[in-house]
């Protein structure tokens, strides 16, 4: 049986530089990942497709970034019962706003996981897919458990930094 894996799809390619933040979260926990263009307007069809077929292919989790009307995600978990993540993207007039609350504000009976606007979001995304993976891999959540121990002693180091600065 194939690893299970995180598919990651995006409506426009001007989202890559956030989605980017997802991506390294996925690698350094050596998750395997696919990363998609596809539009809820754009591209119905192949969005279908590749959704139905990354399910059947043993997708653990789907990561939908959209910005502005953003019904990506939507649209994704529409398609199957596997925990889609939402990602609203910072673009448009809205700065994302319009995205967000395109994102959270799903029917009852289809729901989509929303993190934050932006990069703080997709990386976000990205932690949460490999929380819901660690549910059954010990493995990744042993791996889940050093990277929080590993950002824990980044943060009192850089205190100690700063009370030595300050304390001269």
């Amino acid at each position: 049986m194939a690893k299970p894996f995180v598919a990651i799809l995006m409506g426009s390619d001007s989202d890559f530089p956030k989605v980017e933040a997802a991506i390294g979260v996925l690698k350094k926990l050596s998750i395997p990942y696919e990363v998609r263009v596809h539009s809820a307007h754009r591209t119905p069809d192949a969005t279908h497709q590749y959704v139905t077929g990354a399910d059947q292919r043993g997708c653990a989790a789907f990561i939908a970034c959209a910005g502005m009307a953003a019904h990506l995600a939507g649209v994704v978990a529409s398609l199957t019962i596997k925990p889609v993540i939402g990602v609203p993207i910072d673009a448009g007039p809205l700065d994302g706003l319009d995205a967000l609350m395109s994102t959270v504000q799903m029917p009852g009976g289809i729901p989509v996981a929303t993190v934050a606007i932006g990069k703080a979001g997709a990386k976000n995304a990205g932690y949460l897919a490999a929380q819901i993976i660690a549910v059954s891999d010990a493995d990744l959540a042993e791996r889940l458990k050093a990277d929080r121990a590993e950002n824990a002693k980044e943060v009192l180091a850089k205190n100690e930094a700063l009370q030595k600065q300050l304390n001269g």
